[in-house]
């Protein structure tokens, strides 16, 4: 009878697909012998402009997602704090093994944290800060010295007279509090350049066109220069000049990211922009968050650091240099994209 008992419960098991289940260890074959798949989270604040998007593609091509050790899934924020939360709630619920978050905004952002930190999951900032304490660590790059070198770029260009626009990013967004603040420095430092006016875009080239042609109509024959506090809007501005009929060569222009029209304006001398390396900030992201889950043991892959130091990936904060873009590396950077977006 009990032989009976036990072949009708094997064949049950079968039936279901339970045959691997050990009765003298009470576990499946096999289980402690499977590699740990990382679950890690990209919460970024929108992929509308390009440098996101470089930002995301670079993530996705880390040794260790490529090897098939990690799993990344991104989250669109759709320059949205409230969306960015929701996201963060979906991310604690699905018990991902971390994340890596670009806020939108500087305060906001830190509900989001504050979520991920309740269901013990460590989170890493990458290229915009937020206001927590509960980060496990955060790499970007020094957003107060970017405005600094496109403010004193378009100055220079200017001879240190005339006037000036700044076109900003979102409000509240830490690049934009910190370009603002290296933007209002050197302007401080030069009093014989004006700033006529000053207006968000929001990252958004079109955006970006329409506040230039306003501002062309608004000050006619009066602007010399355009800062952008980042490529994107300075893009816009180089349009709506044209479009207005007058010489682009009579602006001093620049703006902030290197994404690829940008490079080509720069190659035509039309403005100048720094590159900020998305490869890098995701890329070095990525490592700190599997430092924070696997601990000391955890090896870095990506190349970032071959030019920063690890420090045992415990440091609170990494600055990833800035690259100004000049004709002795331009065509470089450009080969380096094509190979990233094409491959």
């Amino acid at each position: 009878m009990k032989k009976k008992i036990i072949m009708g419960i094997l064949s049950a098991l079968i039936a279901f697909g339970l045959t691997s289940a050990v009765f003298a260890s009470g576990q499946p074959q096999g289980s402690t012998s499977a590699k740990k798949v990382y679950r890690i989270a990209a919460a970024v604040y929108g992929e509308k402009a390009e440098y996101m998007r470089l930002w995301t593609t670079a993530l996705e091509h880390h040794p260790a997602v490529k090897s098939g050790m990690v799993k990344i899934t991104v989250f669109d924020g759709n320059y949205d704090a409230a969306t960015q939360v929701n996201q963060f709630q979906t991310i604690a619920s699905q018990g991902y093994d971390g994340a890596i978050f670009v806020p939108i905004d500087v305060n906001a952002g830190a509900a989001a944290v504050d979520i991920a930190a309740a269901a013990h999951i460590p989170v890493v900032g990458s290229n915009t800060r937020v206001n927590s304490d509960k980060l496990y660590s955060y790499i970007g790059s020094d957003d107060v010295k970017a405005g600094e070198l496109e403010a004193q770029y378009v100055v220079n260009k200017m001879g240190k007279k005339g006037n000036l626009v700044i076109i900003e990013g979102p409000i509240g967004q830490s690049a934009q509090i910190e370009r603002r603040q290296g933007n209002m420095k050197v302007l401080k430092a030069n009093p014989d350049v004006k700033l006529l006016a000053m207006k968000t875009a929001n990252w958004s080239r079109n955006e970006a066109l329409n506040v230039m042609q306003n501002w062309l109509t608004a000050f006619p024959n009066q602007i010399n220069g355009v800062i952008g506090q980042n490529d994107e809007m300075a893009l816009g501005a180089i349009q709506a000049i044209k479009q207005s009929g007058l010489d682009i060569h009579n602006f001093a222009i620049a703006g902030i990211d290197g994404v690829t029209d940008a490079l080509k304006a720069d190659k035509a001398g039309e403005m100048q922009t720094t590159l900020q390396d998305a490869t890098g900030q995701s890329q070095g992201a990525l490592d700190l968050v599997l430092r924070a889950i696997i601990g000391s043991s955890y090896t870095p892959q990506a190349a970032v650091w071959k030019k920063m130091s690890w420090d045992g990936g415990t440091q609170k904060i990494y600055n990833v240099p800035w690259v100004p873009v000049d004709a002795s590396n331009v065509d470089q950077i450009l080969a380096a994209r094509e190979a990233l977006t094409t491959r």
